[in-house]
């Protein structure tokens, strides 16, 4: 049994059944092994969501810590980018967030940061952190406890946020925002205080009960009630959240869900004015939008692996300005190279102020000029089979051949495809995109879907 790795220990983070998965006790001896494996050379923020397990969870990993030797930050609850806005403080040895974000009502889970909100992974301390835990080898307890204190990090942590916009002549926008009943709430309402818009507000207040269904807006059965409130209030815009509000999501002005991947080239170009030569990284699921937007405003696109580890680390090698995936994951240099879910917003709402245009106007032509298929998942048996069967078949009428996360090809200026397998499921994730052709689009997406499909 010792052998059996941890079931709630994933790639990137922690996530699971509670308390079958993940319980107080294992919460503990993960505080423990954290403090033995990464060996904090500071005091380790702690924050968690809303969930109703998170305060003994929280609670457990900070107990954990200190009877390690280490001193604990508690933050309360919080968005996970409020850990790494607090661990990247100068003297911080780390952070730990709670949280499961978007995942099912009965799941909770674990983010884990080094100083500086450097992400740990697998192989850069969470696999060490999860054999610890799961054998109990984290040394005796520390001569000399840790002391845990709690501490508001808000106001400061919404003078950061407001940097973002500090110098432009913002708009009174109608906003409808919907944090859907998880933590974004409370940040939102402080920061109205400081802005010119009128925020109407849906599903508003946090609730670990989830009364109106588990705060995910990447599903599309969970956007309508954001776009009636947008028709309903005639609104310049609708922004929803997820769980920890580390992503968020657009509605324009009518209403219409805007998909992650045209918001990467926007807010790109926003953030390249008056910055010529800086480096924008992007995941290579759908590109040709971003590439051109990035290189027409005088910047220099850098491709990573999907994934916020992998983009946090290619936003640090090449000192990255912005990084953003369609998923709605945006990372930023002057926020410790990580993703938050507010400053998209505000730089949205600083880019339409300035420009005059409504966001539908913003998207329209680049929606034309490279429709996409956004992500498609498969659940299939053997996802790497048919990862292969689709490169013997493709791969000769290529023009380009990628395989930094995945397998991408491209088909001259015609059309391009990127299929991936999940790290967690059996799943595999496909993205088509063309050039201004929808029906090439529907044909090549179904194409793929069948060859996908049929096992």
């Amino acid at each position: 049994m010792s052998g059996e790795r941890l079931k709630c220990f994933k790639t990137y983070d922690i996530r699971g059944r509670t308390p079958d998965d993940l319980d107080p006790d294992l919460a503990f001896r993960i505080g423990r092994a954290y403090a033995a494996e990464i060996r904090p050379d500071g005091p380790v923020v702690v924050g968690r969501d809303i969930r109703l397990s998170s305060p003994e969870l929280a609670a457990a990993t900070i107990r954990g810590l200190n009877q390690s030797g280490v001193d604990t930050y508690d933050i309360g609850v919080c968005g996970t980018e409020m850990v790494y806005f607090a661990a990247a403080r100068p003297g911080m040895g780390g952070g730990v967030m709670v949280t499961a974000s978007h995942n099912p009502l009965e799941y909770n889970g674990m983010k884990f940061v080094r100083g500086g909100a450097t992400p740990i992974s697998g192989d850069s301390g969470l696999d060490g952190i999860e054999r610890r835990a799961r054998l109990k080898r984290f040394g005796p307890r520390a001569v000399h406890p840790g002391s845990n204190r709690s501490e508001d990090v808000l106001e400061a942590y919404v003078g950061e946020l407001l940097t973002f916009v500090s110098g432009v002549e913002l708009e009174p926008f109608r906003i409808v925002a919907n944090p859907g009943n998880g933590g974004a709430g409370p940040v939102l309402e402080r920061l109205s205080r400081s802005l010119p818009f009128e925020f109407i507000p849906v599903n508003f207040e946090p609730d670990g009960h989830f009364p109106n269904g588990v705060p995910n807006p990447l599903l599309p059965e969970n956007r309508p009630v954001t776009t009636e409130a947008v028709r309903r209030n005639r609104a310049d815009l609708g922004i929803a959240w997820d769980g920890d509000f580390d992503r968020c999501f657009f509605f324009d002005e009518h209403g219409d869900f805007v998909d992650g991947y045209y918001m990467v080239g926007l807010l790109a170009r926003r953030l390249l004015e008056g910055r010529p030569g800086e480096r924008i990284v992007h995941d290579p699921r759908m590109t040709w939008n971003t590439l051109e937007l990035v290189r027409e405003a005088g910047g220099v696109p850098v491709q990573s692996r999907t994934g916020h580890v992998f983009m946090k680390q290619k936003m640090r090698e090449v000192n990255g300005l912005y990084g953003g995936e369609m998923s709605a994951h945006h990372y930023f240099r002057e926020f410790a190279f990580c993703d938050s879910g507010m400053i998209p917003w505000l730089l949205l709402t600083a880019l339409l102020s300035e420009s005059g245009r409504t966001l539908s106007e913003l998207v329209v032509e680049r929606k034309k000029r490279y429709p996409g298929s956004g992500e498609i998942n498969s659940t299939v048996p053997d996802p790497d089979r048919i990862i292969g069967e689709i490169k013997a078949r493709f791969q000769a009428w290529a023009t380009a051949v990628d395989e930094t996360d995945g397998l991408s090809l491209e088909f001259g200026d015609r059309w391009r495809f990127n299929v991936r397998k999940s790290m967690t499921e059996p799943v595999v994730r496909l993205n088509v995109e063309t050039r201004a052709d929808p029906n090439l689009l529907r044909c090549k997406t179904e194409e793929l879907l069948a060859l996908i499909r049929r096992g």
